[in-house]
């Protein structure tokens, strides 16, 4: 009995180890790069404000918003799930590591629209 517990769990082991070696094997998941977001954002800011502080009274502030909500948004834009002209055409354009660059960009803006957080 001994013998059958040693080897099932040198069995459960091998299992687990298997199992590691191929999540280390994937590709790494690639962060979001702020930089490259603000980049991209200059065309952005004819609306919605250099700060992320809209300068059109039709624009939201998108500045701190939920990054998650803001790929979202980007996406169903340029799917056309979301419909806004300007923000569609916009859109249409943007890949999706442009749409996730943006938003960790937007995000990590202060709401009040005083520059960069830190």
């Amino acid at each position: 009995m001994t013998e059958q517990i040693t080897f099932m769990n040198a069995a459960g082991r091998m299992i687990v180890l298997a199992g590691l070696i191929c999540i280390a094997t994937l590709p790494a998941a690639r962060a979001a790069d702020v930089n490259a977001g603000k980049a991209r954002a200059a065309q952005c800011a004819a609306c919605h404000g250099p700060d992320g502080i809209a300068v059109l009274p039709e624009a939201p502030n998108i500045a701190g918003q939920v990054e998650g909500y803001l790929v979202k948004a980007l996406k169903d834009y340029r799917s056309g799930a979301r419909k806004q002209e300007q923000m569609s055409v916009m859109a249409k354009g943007l890949s999706d590591r442009d749409i996730e660059n943006l938003a960790a960009y937007y995000h990590q803006l202060p709401a009040g629209g005083q520059g960069v957080a830190h």
